[in-house]
Parts: structure tokens; sequence; C-alpha cells
């Protein structure tokens, strides 16, 4: 069964960390990912906004050669995009 996510604007990485923080462990692995990316960010940027995250899971699919890692990516990409839909 697939959880519908109400599309939303996030305007900081912190929305975004906040609201997949709020689906429980339906999106563990994901969450992980993205709050990785954000803190990661943060530390050579001082805003971090979904479009950042989004780049920098694009770049991380691209060298990722694990199949399960880059399906985290891929749907940690998805999810991103979807919020700013």
């Amino acid at each position: 069964m697939h959880a519908k996510i109400a599309a939303k604007e996030f305007n900081t990485e912190s929305q975004i960390t906040d609201y997949f923080k709020n689906t429980g462990d339906l999106y563990q692995s994901e969450s992980a990912v993205i709050e990785s990316i954000y803190q990661e960010l943060l530390s050579v940027k001082t805003k971090v906004r979904s479009r950042d995250v989004i780049l920098n899971l694009i770049d991380k699919l691209e060298s990722e050669n694990d199949v399960l890692q880059a399906d985290i990516y891929r749907k940690a990409l998805e999810l991103v995009v979807s919020q700013g839909q």
C-alpha cells in the first residue's frame, strides 16, 4: 500500500526534514539520506533549499554503483520533487 503524501511547497530544507520525520518508519532510509544531505549542505551554505537537495540527490544517484542505495536515492528524490509540486 502506498502512502499518499500531500504536495506542498517547502522553502527551507528543515521543512522537508520535519515533514519526513513525521512519516514514521515508512520512509526511514530516505529520511536519513535527506537529513544527511541537509547537514552536508548546511555545512557549506547558510540557506538550503529543496532544489539544493534535489541536485545533490541527482549527483549521488548518478555516481552510485550499489543498486539498493541507488534505489533509496531515487525514492528520496521522488519524494522531495513531489513536495515541490
